[in-house]
C-alpha cells in the first residue's frame, strides 16, 4: 500500500478508489495495479521476444519474422473490438475481463508445453548459436494456434481494463472526476513497469535459449494476474451492459435514409423521457449542427409510431436524437483515430526492426551480453521519466502560460506533440543505422548474417527514448481522449479505438516491409531488409517511416482543427469538468 501511495504522489496528486462508494477508500488498489503488472508481464514476455523466437527457432528470414510479429500483434489489438462489443453490449466490463483473461492463461499455457514438447528440439537449440530441427505442420500449427489464443486473451482484456479501472470513479463527485483525469497517466505507467521484468531478466533468459522457462513464468504471471483480479471482485463497482451499439448505430442510419427528402425547417426533433433514454444510466448528449444528414432520423412522420400516446415508435423509422447524436460522436472521433495509425506504425518498430537492428551491433560488455529485446528497458523508464516531467513539470507550466485554472495541454495538443517525437524516433534510428553500417562487415563472403557491427548496441537509446516520449504524449492522450469523447454506452469502444489503432498499424507495417522488399530487390540488390542486415538498407526504411509521420502530422493537425468536442446535458463552457480537447 506505501508503494501505491507513493506512486500516487510521484505521478501528481493522483487518488484512486475502488469500491461502491467513495468513502470506501482503497481497499483493493494494490491487487487491481498488480493485477496490471503481471499481465503485461505476460504478454511482453512472449511478444517482446518473438521475432527472435521465430528466427532462431521455427528459422524465417528477418522480414519474414518482423512481418508475423507485425500481423500477431495486429490481431491482438484487433481482438480489442470483440472484447469491447461483447463487454458494452452483453456481458459487461467485469465479466468480460475475467473470461477473456481465462482464455490468455490457456493460450500461454498451451504455449509453453508445445514449446517444452516439439519446437526446441534439440534442447537447448534456439540460441545464438545451436539451430533447432525443422518442424512438422502439425507442430507449426499447435504454435500459431497458441499464440492467437494469446492474441485473443490479451486483446479482449485490455480495452476493458482500462475501462473498467476509469468506472472505478464517480464522476459527480469532484475529487473522484479530478483524479481521473490523471488515472489513464497511472494505468500507463503500470502497464510499462509491469513489461520491466519481462523486457531484461526474462528477455536474457530467452534470449540464451531457455524459452520454455520465459513461457512458463509468463503463463504463471497471467494466472497470478486472474486470480488477483477475482479476489478484488467484492470492491469493485460494477456497471451492467447497454445493449447492442451496432444495431443502435444501424438504426440512425436507415432512419435517416428513409428520411433523406425530409426538410429539417419543417420538422422537430425527436427525444424520449431521460428515463427512457436508450443508454441505460447514459448522460443526455446535447444536439449538435455537424452531420445534419442524420438529424433527418429523429423528425417525426406519420407511421413511425405503433402506438404515440405510450411512445412506441418504430427504432428502424424514428431515432431519438440523443441516439443520432451517439451516431455523430463516433463519426468524428473517426478521423482522429485513422491519423493515429501511421504513428502506432512507428510504436511496433520496438518489437521487431528495433530488435532485428541490435542484434547486428555489439551487444557484449567484457563477458556480459546485452539482450537486443532488452533495450525496450529504455523506452519503458522513459515513459516513467516522462509522465512524471509532464504531470509535474510541463502541465503546471502551460497552464500558468495559459492564465487558467484548467489542464495544461489539450489530449489533440498532446498526440500532436507525440506524433512530432516520434519523427525524432524514426530520424534517430536511421542515423543510428548510417553510422552501423559504416562499421558493419559488409565484404566478407566468410561473415553470417548475423555478424555484428563494431557499433555498440547503446547507441540505440535515443530512439528508445524518444519513442518512449512519444508514447507519453500520443498514447496516454488517446486513452483519456477516447474515453472522454465516446457516448456513456460506448466507453469499451472508446478504449478499443486506441487499440485497434496499433492493431491497424501493425498491418500498415507489414504491408510496407512486403512493398519496399518488392521494390527494392532486384538480382543484384537483396533489398533494404534483407536477411543479412550488413548488405541491406534499413537506414532507408526509417527514414520512410519519418517522411510518412510527417505528412500524417499535417493531416492530423487539419482533423484536430476540424473536431468538436461532445457536449453533455449540464455541461457548460464554465464548467470545471467540461472536456478540454480541441486544439
Amino acid at each position: 500500500m506505501k508503494c501505491i501511495q507513493w506512486m500516487e504522489q510521484w505521478i501528481g496528486g493522483v487518488t484512486l478508489r475502488v469500491g461502491k462508494t467513495p468513502e470506501n477508500g482503497l481497499p483493493e488498489l494494490s491487487s487491481y495495479v498488480l493485477n496490471q503488472g503481471l499481465a503485461t508481464l505476460a504478454f511482453f514476455g512472449v511478444g517482446v521476444n518473438l521475432v527472435l523466437f521465430l528466427t532462431r527457432v521455427l528459422g524465417q528470414n528477418n522480414a519474414d519474422a518482423a512481418n508475423t510479429v507485425s500481423k500477431w500483434t495486429g490481431t491482438v489489438y484487433i481482438f480489442s473490438l470483440v472484447g469491447a462489443f461483447l463487454s458494452d453490449s452483453y456481458w459487461g466490463r467485469y465479466k468480460t475481463c475475467a473470461i477473456f483473461q481465462i482464455i490468455f492463461v490457456v493460450g500461454l499455457a498451451s504455449l509453453s508445453l508445445s514449446s517444452y514438447l516439439f519446437l526446441i528440439k534439440p534442447k537447448g537449440c534456439g540460441d545464438r548459436i545451436t539451430p533447432c530441427r525443422r518442424h512438422s505442420s502439425m507442430e507449426i500449427g499447435l504454435f500459431y494456434l497458441s499464440i492467437y489464443l494469446v492474441a485473443l486473451g490479451n486483446g479482449g482484456y485490455q480495452p476493458n481494463i482500462a475501462t473498467f479501472g476509469a468506472d472505478q470513479f464517480d464522476a459527480e463527485h469532484s475529487r473522484e472526476a479530478h483524479s481521473k483525469v490523471a488515472f489513464f497517466s497511472y494505468f500507463y505507467l503500470a502497464l510499462n513497469l509491469g513489461s520491466l521484468f519481462s523486457n531484461t531478466i526474462l528477455g536474457y533468459f530467452e534470449d540464451d535459449g531457455m524459452w520454455a522457462l520465459g513461457f512458463w513464468v509468463s503463463a504463471g504471471s497471467a494466472f497470478a494476474a486472474l486470480v488477483l483480479f477475482l479476489i478484488g471482485t467484492p470492491s469493485y463497482r460494477h456497471f451492467k451492459p447497454t445493449g447492442n451499439p451496432f444495431s443502435r448505430f444501424c438504426q440512425v442510419i436507415v432512419a435517416a435514409m428513409r428520411k433523406w427528402k425530409v426538410q429539417a425547417e419543417e420538422q422537430e426533433l425527436y427525444e424520449v423521457e431521460a428515463k427512457e433514454c436508450t443508454i441505460n444510466r447514459g448522460r443526455k448528449i446535447l444536439h449538435t449542427e455537424g452531420f445534419k444528414f442524420l438529424d433527418r432520423a429523429a423528425y417525426v412522420s406519420s407511421g413511425d409510431f405503433h402506438n404515440q400516446d405510450l411512445g412506441l415508435y418504430n427504432p428502424w423509422r424514428l431515432s431519438p436524437i440523443s441516439q443520432v447524436e451517439e451516431v455523430k460522436c463516433i463519426l468524428r472521433l473517426l478521423p482522429i483515430w485513422m491519423c493515429t495509425i501511421i504513428y502506432s506504425v512507428v510504436f511496433t518498430q520496438m518489437a521487431s526492426l528495433f530488435v532485428e537492428q541490435g542484434a547486428v551491433m555489439k551487444t557484449t560488455i567484457s563477458n556480459f551480453r546485452i539482450p537486443p529485446a532488452s533495450m525496450s528497458s529504455f523506452d519503458i523508464l522513459s515513459v516513467a521519466a516522462f509522465i512524471f516531467i509532464y504531470r509535474r513539470v510541463l502541465d503546471p507550466i502551460v497552464s500558468r502560460m495559459k492564465k487558467t485554472d484548467t489542464r495544461g495541454l489539450t489530449e489533440l495538443q498532446r498526440m500532436g506533440v507525440g506524433l512530432i517525437i516520434a519523427v525524432m524516433a524514426m530520424v534517430s534510428a536511421g542515423i543510428v543505422e548510417c553510422y552501423r553500417l559504416k562499421y558493419a562487415p559488409r565484404n566478407c563472403p566468410r561473415c553470417r548474417a548475423s555478424s555484428p557491427s563494431s557499433l555498440s548496441i547503446f547507441w540505440q537509446i535515443p530512439q528508445y527514448v524518444l519513442i518512449g516520449a512519444s508514447e507519453v504524449f500520443m498514447y496516454v492522450g488517446q486513452l483519456e481522449f477516447f474515453n472522454a469523447q465516446a457516448p456513456d454506452g460506448l466507453k469499451s469502444f472508446g478504449s478499443a479505438l486506441c487499440m485497434t489503432s496499433i492493431s491497424l498499424g501493425n498491418y500498415v507495417s507489414s504491408l510496407l516491409v512486403s512493398i519496399v522488399m518488392k521494390i527494392s530487390t532486384e538480382d543484384h540488390m537483396p533489398g533494404w531488409i534483407p536477411g543479412n542486415l550488413n548488405k541491406g538498407h534499413l537506414d532507408r526504411f526509417f527514414f520512410l517511416l519519418a517522411a510518412l509521420t510527417t505528412i500524417d502530422f499535417v493531416v492530423y493537425i487539419g482533423c484536430a482543427k476540424w473536431y468538436k468536442c461532445i457536449k453533455l446535458e449540464g455541461q457548460s463552457e464554465e464548467d470545471d469538468n467540461t472536456p478540454e480537447c480541441n486544439v
